[in-house]
């Protein structure tokens, strides 16, 4: 709420509020997807505006305090900004320093680290597996409640659902944080009544402060001195490292706050332009394709886990391992048994005996797991060997990949679809979204809380969209329904979830043109105030293969980065990507965005 009362202007003068925004910017669910260069006051636009147009920066700010900023402040990315600020400005205080026995350049580095997208994804990656993990969950979770109003009706389904979510996992009898928080905790996980609003709000606003000081004084020290080792052992970190010891030498050395006081002069990059319609659609689907395509230009690795089985509250039988392929979505998956204790939730509701689907019926569901990959692209792809683009890419193709990160990006296309009054759509999006959250839950039993998160989660679907009132309402097929329902009721995985994502992507297709037209509508009457623009034909991307291909690389990663800060995507140990990622990175020159460029531009 801090944030989207701020003009935009301030923002920008952030370093650290850039680097999550241009991560936010080129998520693939909206049109235009500019990027902002704030060493230089650049922008880059993307697609390009028609040539015939002299875009003013002062009308671009306008439209993305309008039309982008409200969506950021709903999505992800802006809770671990938040959280972002909280550490750095721990890092930066007097308190630190004097409590850790820190120095002006210890603060630097560990502020280098864990500044931007990429350096909060580093954070979580360090501390995967630990309570600090569920430390961070609860924190980002509680900060997302407090910030809604429980008066609004249009917030109520979202409050009650991460209400059940926390009493389910953080606020759960042995969890980390009750076991931090006890003194102040109290009756909260075990009351039958419900508290005064200010009350609870109070309690959990005090959990949650003890919670962010256990991250800044416990867990930040370790990830310095695991960043430090880091640096010192990886040879693309050395002049980081050289760095960092000249100011070990410079006593109470003043370091920047990483907010400028002034801006260099703000500008539109102009490029090639286009020469016909600005059509952002025509633009994205020549993007996806080489997304897709780009799986063909190497042979990818495609590594394999098993789905480990957990010990389940009151189970005596065990889970049989299933080999799961991992995409860029997290996985894939062939089978999975059924829990030996499925009863969960029910409320007496017997489910009938399955019927063993047909060869068909598995063969057809094995192609719908292949359809629903997005390219993890390979960096050491060269460009030499880009595919050719013979035939149009239709919108239903890349559908998926923008609805997953419209999952990551505050929701816009929900936003458009209530504003058209599309009720039923609306209702079959919040269903694929509520699909892809279970999906990486119930893939990966190493996520804290997962047993009782994927019952949560499928007991919630189930009730929600599945139940006898409800299934007049989805215009899916009966055997879809039935196959999630067999399924979901007992927090199973099922490949009707695949099945149930693409009918939904055939219904909401034409009216996510429509969001596509609308987004570009309104962006050309910002850029073109009484100019006559002409709107969508053939246009597509006006770069060559090679800037297309770095654009198309540049999206997807800032996906994958988006979807690993969401949950949508597995969190992936801490390699030496991480350190190539760290040296390349400079806020002031598109940070963690254009550090991803810069390590596919050394390979190739």
């Amino acid at each position: 709420a801090a944030i989207a009362s701020m003009e935009i202007g301030l923002l920008l003068k952030d370093d650290v509020f850039v680097d999550f925004f241009n991560t936010f910017l080129n998520l693939p669910v909206f049109g235009q997807t500019p990027l902002y260069i704030s060493g230089t006051g650049q922008w880059d636009l993307w697609p390009e505006l028609p040539s015939h147009l002299d875009p003013s920066p002062t009308a671009l700010l306008a439209w993305l305090e309008k039309h982008r900023l409200p969506h950021f402040c709903k999505s992800s990315l802006c809770l671990h900004l938040v959280l972002c600020q909280k550490l750095l400005g721990f890092i930066r205080s007097g308190e630190a320093a004097e409590l850790l026995n820190w120095q002006s350049a210890d603060q630097w580095l560990l502020e280098k680290c864990i500044s931007g997208s990429q350096g909060m994804l580093h954070f979580r990656a360090f501390v995967q597996g630990t309570a600090g993990e569920e430390l961070v969950d609860f924190w980002l979770t509680t900060e997302r409640l407090l910030d809604l109003d429980e008066s609004d009706t249009s917030q109520r389904d979202l409050h009650l659902s991460l209400i059940h979510r926390l009493k389910a996992t953080h606020l759960r009898e042995g969890s980390s944080v009750v076991t931090l928080c006890t003194t102040i905790a109290g009756s909260l996980p075990k009351a039958k009544h419900i508290q005064s609003l200010s009350n609870r709000r109070d309690i959990l606003r005090k959990m949650q402060e003890q919670a962010l000081f256990m991250l800044q004084s416990y867990w930040l020290p370790k990830f310095f001195t695991h960043c430090k080792i880091g640096i010192e052992k990886e040879e693309s970190c050395q002049l980081l490292l050289q760095k960092y010891q000249e100011r070990l030498l410079q006593a109470n050395c003043q370091e920047p706050s990483g907010f400028s006081e002034t801006l260099p002069t703000m500008h539109i990059k102009r490029g090639q332009g286009l020469s016909g319609p600005y059509c952002s659609q025509k633009a994205k689907a020549k993007i996806w394709a080489l997304v897709k395509e780009g799986r063909c230009i190497q042979e990818m690795k495609m590594p394999s886990f098993h789905m480990k089985p957990e010990r389940q509250p009151g189970s005596a039988g065990s889970t049989r391992k299933s080999h799961l392929e991992k995409d860029a979505l997290g996985s894939v998956p062939q089978q999975s048994e059924r829990p030996a204790n499925t009863a969960f939730g029910s409320k007496g509701v017997t489910s009938p005996r399955r019927p063993r689907p047909s060869a068909e019926q598995v063969i057809h569901l094995a192609d719908l797991c292949k359809e629903k990959i997005l390219s993890n692209l390979p960096s050491s792809a060269p460009p030499v060997q880009l595919p050719s683009l013979k035939e149009p890419v239709k919108t239903l193709s890349f559908l998926h990949w923008a609805l997953s990160a419209e999952t990551c990006a505050g929701r816009p296309f929900r936003d458009f679809l209530k504003h058209q009054d599309r009720s039923m759509e609306t209702h079959l999006l919040d269903l694929w979204h509520d699909l892809e959250e279970f999906l990486p839950v119930v893939l990966d039993s190493r996520r804290e809380n997962s047993f009782f998160l994927r019952h949560l989660t499928g007991d919630k679907i189930c009730k929600t969209y599945l139940e006898e009132d409800s299934t007049e309402k989805l215009p899916l097929e009966t055997r879809t329904l039935t196959g999630l329902w067999n399924h979901l009721m007992f927090g199973e995985f099922s490949p009707w979830i695949f099945r149930a994502q693409k009918e939904i992507c055939k219904v909401l297709c034409r009216f996510y043109e429509e969001f596509l037209a609308d987004d570009d509508k309104t962006f050309l009457q910002f850029m073109s105030p009484g100019n006559d623009v002409p709107m969508p034909d053939n246009q597509g991307c006006t770069a060559d293969r090679g800037e297309c291909f770095l654009l198309s690389q540049r999206i997807n990663q800032t996906l994958m980065l988006s979807q690993a800060l969401h949950g949508t995507r597995n969190l992936e140990g801490v390699s030496s990507e991480y350190w190539q990622l760290l040296a390349a990175r400079d806020l002031q020159k598109g940070g963690s965005t254009q550090a991803e460029m810069e390590l596919l531009l050394c390979s190739t």
